[in-house]
């Protein structure tokens, strides 16, 4: 027997349309080239219809932008008529952007002006794109470009009909592209359904995920063409929250302003944004106004950091776990309010539990079930609602166990409450006389010394014991660290064993297109002998 609920398909458009409704007057501020615009949802949502209904309905569309309203409205726009949008990254080698959109195969590419000189720098590379609409007004319209075929946004708007009515289609079509950042090998592709993706961002903007209401203001620093912007794009419609969209800028002054100036409550992003905001806030005395949690992912957020932020301005971390091929978040740390500091603090530093929707379970290397003690580690995997099945058009590689579950490529180990800790990705272990060593939580303990802004931790090989860590640290501005110091520093926190075999002291650590550690730049500086004791 059936239930008798009334049943509709979950579409992207519909969290535009319900943003639009209930929360019509709640702002969206945008900052582009040129361009600081204040709109709301019932702007966005008759904006995005009407350039909707000036689209001819095609497989693929594709944009190449930073975060501003116009990209917005076309999350909807192309994905209300059934469209899939491919969100290529401006941040990764312009070869690799080239691969993506030949790759995905589309006509029309959308750009902005802080992507005009790459467009145009790619063009001889582009395979199938024919026409470009670049997200401008038409006041601020290149007078001439190389690029062939150019249409101005504004005009599709104008030319769009503001009647138009979303058209009601299977909620598991697919809806956007995104590709992994391609650093082992070319980039490969998720591709998220409708379904998926209202899932996710239900799930992971509720209670024990961001914790989003219409009192929040969310400072969208994740490029939206990185895993949907972390869901920013459906998160403020759907919970009513406002949004604030910085365009390409995130530098450390201009970021906090934004933070004190709009009221932000709520800023996602990965903690090298974060520890600048910190020494800013630090060095200048400023305040951070609204702000009353962060959102780190992408990579371990330091405990220092986290404690800091806690102590010296009563901001939490929500601190999680998420892949290009789980959407976005797939576990968080959530830590109530009412604990006490150390319990908070010691929350935080985990990747926290699935959220609902996700699964989570460590094997060892045959399949095997690992015990969940909290203790032992294994290799991770995930399944759930919005996790990919598969990778676009590349069947041939295989990253699904034989009951379903996806192999993430890291290694970690998980409570008895189901509380995930990850331990590292099981390419940057270092294994050392047949034990594993985990670079994540020695860069970790380095970075809990409060002269350490960030350090990184990779293998080099050993005659006897196969592999030992060594240690790049970045010591806070003005700073002094010696050998001796960070040697001292460690072994309060490590086993003796774990400690480096070398250490080095640079100006600056390699950072992936995501703001990631580079780990592989990093092996490659090591292996070309850049530091003494390699």
């Amino acid at each position: 027997m059936l239930g008798l609920n009334q049943d509709s398909q979950l579409l992207l458009s519909t969290i535009i349309e319900h943003g639009a409704t209930n929360f019509g007057a709640t702002e969206v501020v945008s900052h582009g080239h040129g361009e600081n615009v204040r709109s709301n949802y019932a702007t966005i949502a008759q904006r995005a219809k009407r350039l909707a209904s000036a689209l001819k309905p095609t497989e693929f569309f594709g944009s190449l932008a930073w975060n501003t309203h116009r990209h917005l409205e076309l999350f909807y726009a192309i994905t209300g008529i059934g469209s899939v949008l491919h969100t290529a990254n401006p941040r990764l080698p312009p070869a690799q952007i080239a691969y993506t959109i030949n790759f995905t195969g589309y006509r029309t590419l959308f750009i902005d002006l802080d992507t005009l000189a790459l467009a145009e720098q790619l063009l001889p590379q582009l395979e199938t794109v024919q026409e470009f609409v670049i997200m401008a007004p038409r006041a601020l319209m290149p007078a001439t470009t190389t690029l062939p075929n150019v249409t101005c946004y504004e005009d599709l708007i104008d030319a769009g009909d503001s009647d138009f009515v979303w058209p009601v289609f299977d909620e598991r079509t697919a809806a956007l592209l995104c590709f992994t950042s391609g650093t082992t090998g070319a980039p490969k592709g998720a591709l998220y359904s409708h379904r998926g993706t209202v899932l996710s961002a239900l799930s992971t903007g509720g209670g024990n995920g961001w914790g989003l209401s219409a009192d929040d203001a969310i400072l969208a620093v994740p490029g939206f063409f990185h895993c949907n912007g972390w869901a920013i794009p459906f998160f403020g419609p759907m919970y009513g929250a406002k949004l604030v969209l910085p365009g390409r800028r995130a530098d450390t002054e201009w970021l906090h302003g934004l933070i004190v100036e709009e009221g932000i409550t709520a800023g996602p992003g990965v903690p090298t944004i974060w520890l600048g905001v910190l020494e800013h806030c630090r060095q200048t005395g400023a305040g951070l106004g609204r702000l009353n949690r962060l959102y780190s992912g992408g990579t371990a957020p330091p405990a220092a950091m986290m404690e800091a932020y806690l102590r010296d301005y009563g901001v939490r971390t929500i601190h999680g776990w998420g892949m290009t091929e789980t959407t976005s978040g797939s576990t968080m740390s959530f830590a109530p309010c009412d604990l006490p500091e150390d319990e908070a603090i010691a929350t935080m530093r985990t990747q926290g539990k699935p959220l609902y929707g996700n699964e989570i379970r460590i094997v060892d290397e045959q399949g095997a079930p690992v015990p969940r003690d909290g203790k032992s580690p294994g290799l991770l995997q995930v399944r759930g609602h919005w996790v990919s099945g598969a990778y676009f058009r590349r069947p041939e590689v295989a990253f699904q166990s034989k009951d379903g579950w996806m192999e993430t490529g890291d290694i970690a180990a998980i409570d008895p409450d189901n509380t995930l800790h990850l331990l590292d990705r099981a390419k940057d272990m270092v294994k050392s006389g047949g034990e594993w060593i985990s670079s994540q939580a020695l860069e970790e303990a380095a970075a809990r010394h409060p002269l350490v802004m960030e350090a990184g931790v990779v293998a080099i090989p050993h005659p006897k014991w196969q592999e030992r860590p060594f240690l790049v640290v970045v010591m806070q501005p003005g700073a002094s660290l010696s050998d001796a110091d960070m040697r001292a520093h460690l072994s309060e926190l490590v086993p003796k064993w774990w400690l480096p075999d070398g250490i080095a002291f640079v100006d600056e650590l390699p950072h992936g297109p995501t703001g990631k550690l580079a780990k592989n730049v990093l092996r490659d500086w090591v292996a070309e002998g850049r530091f003494a004791g390699t």
